[in-house]
């Protein structure tokens, strides 16, 4: 598995990577599964097609976590193909672990930054839905910059879906769902629709969406359209 790869660097990233504890499980699903389910950043552009040896519907998971989410979708629809990015190696091996038990065939792990996949990696129009689910909403003031929904990323979002595509976000911050309203308010090339995806949407809980529904926190789901 490729950790670290040189690419060109952001000055303000919306993660710190943690190095916190990872399981042996965890360590040995990065061992001896990433050469079947990940793939290492490198630049493009590829179609996800080139991946899974198929032409297909493809969801594209920003920040999966635990995988929680991403692993019930898959499972669910072996008709579409799922790619999930996400930089914490605990969740990454714990999602390998459960494509693994899963026997998945349409399930790929891209263990890096976010926005340099986006922007060097994938084709443009090469994704049917992107999902960013419950992303670090980042609330001190002084922390807003750290936020990922910025107008950058989502002309990078933008690039990558195919027109009619979905893009679907969901928060338990108020105040950060009001941020990603007034962002997507900006780009003329997005619309606010409220049909489901073109998916069987599952909605799996994931772990920090348990965490804000126990603290009383209300959800927002936001789902808009690429326009062509």
């Amino acid at each position: 598995m490729q950790d670290e790869t040189p690419a060109p660097l952001r000055t303000i990233r919306s993660f710190v990577r943690r190095n916190g504890r990872i399981t042996h499980s965890q360590q040995r699903a990065l061992d001896e599964l990433w050469s079947r389910f990940g793939i290492d950043f490198a630049p493009g552009p590829v179609r996800p097609a080139g991946w899974f040896g198929r032409e297909a519907p493809c969801t594209l998971e920003v920040g999966f976590g635990n995988g929680e989410h991403l692993l019930a979708r898959a499972i669910a629809e072996p008709a579409r193909d799922f790619i999930g990015i996400e930089v914490h190696r605990s969740g990454v091996g714990h999602l390998l672990n459960g494509a693994a038990q899963a026997n998945l065939a349409n399930l790929r792990v891209i263990c890096h930054d976010a926005v340099e996949v986006l922007r060097a990696q994938l084709a443009p129009g090469s994704i049917d839905e992107l999902q960013l689910l419950f992303p670090d909403p980042w609330p001190k003031a002084r922390h807003h910059k750290r936020r990922i929904v910025h107008p950058p990323f989502v002309e990078l979002v933008a690039r990558v879906l195919r027109p009619g595509g979905e893009l679907h976000m969901a928060t338990d911050w108020a105040p950060y769902a009001e941020h990603m309203r007034e962002v997507l308010a900006t780009n003329a090339g997005f619309t606010l629709c409220s049909t489901p995806a073109e998916s069987t949407e599952l909605r799996e809980p994931t772990r920090f969406e348990r965490r804000g529904l126990r603290l009383g926190h209300a959800i927002t789901d936001l789902r808009y359209r690429r326009t062509g």
